[in-house]
């Protein structure tokens, strides 16, 4: 993507795939490198005159430092909240894929130097160019149902971590996959566009294609629609480059070759969590307790402590027990503290 719209790298940064980002300096040749762990440096190969970042602490470095007006945050978790802030702190534009983001502390974010690089967000982003917010009644993104849609209701406590990670749509990483089938993903996305577009009526509904990814109800009952096929090269273009995105070839969308778009309500037998959206949108600070307790409770599941319905039960629980969290939510050591508090609460209660 880089090469195709002919953009220079400054910094690059990794966590633990090493050899990855040893093939990017070679491809990129950044001026600025950044590790996670310090007993990585010695896999790094960097040519001389590069300036190697170490650390979380090195990272923020990296992006405080740098000279490019864009940053792009693709971090995975909690790890990505303070990059987001010192790159928005320096007047760069952030394209975001990190969730956690705005999930955890979008009240301290400055979205309007934010470009999202989410398929449902980007879709949401471009509906609503030059479309006054009076004339809109509700915002709308899509989901995919993840690897459990069609399981029978009764068995999908029990399913496997390989069963979960199947995704019917969609190549991603293991959390993802996981947030998908329990619409975590979905009460995260619903989050991040409260944020970034300031509507505070947000709904979701199952398409199975992917190929809706967000709708536009106005206040007439008219509709408008996004529709691309399940690809991240738009949004990212997009994000990169606006100006050069349409020059990007893109997987196409043909529409008479599409499956029949069928819209289903996200069903709470089958996703109990997504009877949560209403309080996260009423209470979003609790945004901070559901991407901890989330994490927390992903762990465990991947590790093969726990069955999958309990992350449902983990997280459900959690955030009741934290439920009056914005009376004391005002900075960011305030988030990072209830972080703490959140895993040991959790690590008492359940673990």
């Amino acid at each position: 993507m880089a090469k195709a719209l002919n953009l220079s790298i400054e910094g690059l940064s990794a966590g633990k795939n090493i050899e990855l980002l040893n093939a990017q300096i070679q491809a990129y040749h950044p001026q600025k490198v950044a590790l996670l762990d310090p007993q990585d440096l010695s896999l790094l190969k960097v040519p001389t005159g590069v300036e190697v970042f170490v650390g979380t602490e090195g990272l923020n470095e990296l992006v405080a430092s740098a000279s490019s007006s864009l940053v792009l945050n693709a971090l995975v978790g909690f790890a990505g909240l303070e990059p987001s802030l010192v790159a928005l702190k320096q007047g760069k534009t952030l394209a975001l894929a990190n969730k956690e983001s705005l999930v955890v502390a979008g009240w301290l974010l400055d979205t309007s130097q934010i470009l999202p690089i989410d398929s449902e967000h980007f879709a949401l982003w471009d509906l609503l160019q030059n479309i006054p917010k009076e004339r809109i009644e509700s915002l709308y993104i899509t989901a995919s149902g993840g690897a459990l849609r069609d399981v029978p209701i009764n068995q999908i406590s029990s399913q496997s971590l390989e069963k979960v990670l199947k995704h019917p749509n969609w190549q991603m990483g293991p959390h993802i996959t996981i947030n998908s089938a329990n619409m975590v993903n979905k009460l995260f996305e619903v989050l991040e566009a409260y944020y970034l577009f300031g509507i505070e009526k947000i709904e979701a509904c199952i398409e199975r294609s992917s190929c809706v990814h967000a709708l536009l109800r106005f206040k007439d009952q008219s509709w408008h629609a996004q529709l691309a096929s399940p690809d991240m090269q738009l949004p990212i273009a997009h994000a990169l480059c606006p100006n050069l995105a349409h020059e990007i070839s893109h997987k196409p969308l043909e529409i008479l070759q599409t499956p029949p778009l069928v819209f289903e309500e996200i069903e709470l037998a089958r996703y109990p969590l997504w009877g949560l959206k209403d309080m996260l949108l009423e209470n979003p600070k609790l945004g901070a307790v559901l991407n901890t307790s989330n994490e927390i409770a992903l762990k465990a599941f991947m590790n093969k402590q726990i069955c999958f319905g309990k992350i449902a039960t983990w997280i459900n629980q959690s955030l009741y027990h934290f439920k009056d969290v914005s009376s004391y939510l005002h900075t960011l050591e305030d988030v990072k503290n209830l972080d703490q508090e959140v895993r040991s609460w959790m690590q008492r209660e359940f673990l």
